[in-house]
């Protein structure tokens, strides 16, 4: 039995995790529609988001599998950002982006059996003035297309940000101090 279920499709989770010295995760994606009841705060529908997750990964794990959801979104003004369909929408996320401060948050589940623990954890993102060519630039190395808000801060996307207020991890979808905190709740020990 693995240590931890990744209720996630998502590498750089999985990367983090093992970063961390988790290498004992089995990945089981379930299938959830990411809706959410309108009037929510940015960490209210992560957070919510994730439990929709956890109650589908709880249908693929038995009673005494411990399991993780996670939801991350980027929020402008207070509204979602989610992955671009196309360039044209990830230009103009991009160049609503620049030269502005915006939210990362991410929604964290960690679960088994019936007991559930949610929390979420909010980062300020400052992005740098970008000109049009490098926000082209930008989307042409094709990273913007599969991300949240449009970047990845891991990559070519660092060089979009001016600075950033909270835990860094998160803005890559994954808070590792949160989800110690949560996992040792559960009886699972990081460190």
């Amino acid at each position: 039995m693995a240590a931890l279920i990744l209720a996630s499709s998502s590498p750089r989770r999985r990367q983090l995790l093992s970063q961390v010295g988790l290498t004992d995760v089995e990945v089981r994606v379930p299938q959830v529609e990411e809706d959410c009841p309108p009037g929510l705060t940015p960490q209210e529908t992560v957070a919510f988001i994730s439990r929709e997750k956890a109650e589908a990964a709880a249908a693929l794990c038995r009673p005494e599998e411990r399991f993780l959801t996670a939801d991350t979104m980027v929020f402008l003004d207070g509204r979602r950002l989610g992955k671009p369909a196309h360039e044209q929408e990830a230009f103009s996320m991009l160049s609503a982006l620049s030269g502005r401060q915006h939210l990362v948050c991410t929604g964290v589940t960690v679960g088994q059996g019936a007991r559930r623990l949610t929390r979420s954890e909010t980062t300020l993102v400052r992005f740098r003035p970008l000109t049009e060519g490098e926000i082209r630039r930008y989307i042409a190395s094709g990273e913007p297309m599969d991300k949240a808000g449009a970047y990845g801060i891991q990559g070519l996307g660092a060089l979009l940000v001016e600075g950033i207020h909270g835990d860094y991890f998160n803005v890559m979808g994954l808070p590792l101090q949160l989800v110690r905190q949560m996992l040792l709740e559960f009886g699972l020990t990081l460190l």
